[in-house]
């Protein structure tokens, strides 16, 4: 118990410091809308290693993740009320940010329940989460500053641009392939081809998505893919 008291004490040290750091950037630095979101969106990416690797059961991270949920979300709900709260997080649109801070707590807790606790991969949980993280946050910032060429389709909102999504692949690509090295199993070049297919089904995965789902549908779309393939190697 002592233990857990001491990985919820790492977590909660975690958010204050980082979020104590970000809003007086965003106060005094005075930095770009999007900058700022993304901040916030890699402040949130952040934790995932200290859920991993700070709490000793998957249980009790992901109790501590959906903890973090339930206490949250009526805080911002009250939050919300201040005058000037949507203009600071610049929110495209009202309760924007609770919601998407519901949505990645709940898609790590059934992250790491399937793939560290089922699977015991907890690296191949992190490349999964990644893959989306990494990738989604570069391109948000590159579509909006460079994104000239929007890709329109059937079911596309045309608002995606293609600079928006090679910056997604690229990042999802270096991140994936980075943490399989980690990982170790297969050569390189096989991880390689691996960390290419998951980019690009993360990225096809990432440019339908609608409503900020992205952020359950890449992380579980791109972890698929990889346990696949590398099962697929294995059995060779």
């Amino acid at each position: 118990m002592q233990e857990y008291v001491q990985s919820i004490g790492i977590l909660v040290l975690y958010f204050v410091v980082l979020a104590s750091l970000a809003g007086g950037y965003r106060v005094f630095g005075n930095p770009e809308d999007e900058i700022f979101r993304k901040i916030l969106h890699f402040i949130l990416l952040g934790s995932l290693p200290v859920f991993l690797f700070c709490f000793a059961t998957w249980t009790g991270a992901v109790a501590a993740a959906l903890g973090f949920a339930v206490v949250v979300y009526p805080l911002l709900h009250f939050a919300e009320r201040i005058k000037g709260f949507s203009h600071f997080f610049h929110e495209r649109k009202g309760g924007e940010i609770k919601k998407s801070l519901l949505l990645v707590f709940g898609m790590f807790a059934v992250v790491i329940a399937v793939f560290w606790g089922y699977f015991d991969d907890r690296l191949l949980a992190m490349a999964g989460v990644y893959a989306w993280g990494i990738g989604d946050a570069l391109a948000a910032i590159i579509g909006k500053r460079y994104g000239k060429h929007k890709i329109r389709g059937r079911f596309l909102d045309g608002k995606k641009s293609l600079e928006g999504s090679g910056a997604m692949f690229a990042a999802s690509f270096f991140s994936v392939f980075g943490i399989l090295l980690l990982r170790g199993g297969p050569v390189w070049y096989l991880l390689m081809g691996i960390a290419l297919i998951t980019a690009l089904v993360t990225t096809l995965v990432e440019l339908y998505a609608k409503e900020g789902n992205d952020t359950v549908y890449c992380p579980l779309a791109a972890t698929t893919v990889m346990l696949l393939f590398l099962q697929m190697i294995s059995d060779l």
